[in-house]
């Protein structure tokens, strides 16, 4: 999961999708990156740890990291929010293959980035919910 700064979006979706995956039995390995350098090693913005309490996750224990090269080895599929990541993504990836493992975390749409709107973390905690939810069933 990778979002501009790994604090709001991606760190929903990685607990989200962790925690989902659990319940499923999934022996899936789920994380998240930012494309930016900004945020390493803190904790997720406190109101992404609010909306996802408010729906039954702890994220507060994550932290923030930066997407790396070395991340196409290692991971199956690599979902990002918006196009923006997914040009910075993409401009990393070395080969066919690394490419075609980036894709947008909503299939052709993107997730609003909520980091200037208090409003929208709620509206979009419960998104990044249910698209978890829609690729367990796709995938598993």
């Amino acid at each position: 999961m990778v979002c501009l700064g790994n604090i709001c979006r991606s760190p929903l979706a990685e607990g989200i999708m962790r925690h989902l995956a659990d319940k499923s039995s999934l022996n899936w390995e789920i994380a998240s990156a930012g494309t930016g350098n900004w945020h390493i090693g803190s904790a997720p913005d406190h109101r992404s740890i609010a909306a996802a309490k408010a729906l039954g996750y702890d994220i507060s224990k994550q932290r923030a990291q930066q997407f790396n090269h070395s991340m196409f080895g290692y991971y199956d599929l690599i979902l990002v929010m918006d196009h923006n990541n997914l040009a910075d993504v993409i401009s990393l990836a070395k080969t066919p293959e690394e490419r075609k493992k980036v894709k947008l975390f909503l299939d052709n749409n993107e997730v609003t980035d909520p980091y200037w709107d208090n409003a929208l973390f709620s509206p979009v905690c419960k998104q990044v919910e249910e698209r978890c939810m829609e690729i367990i069933k796709q995938l598993s």
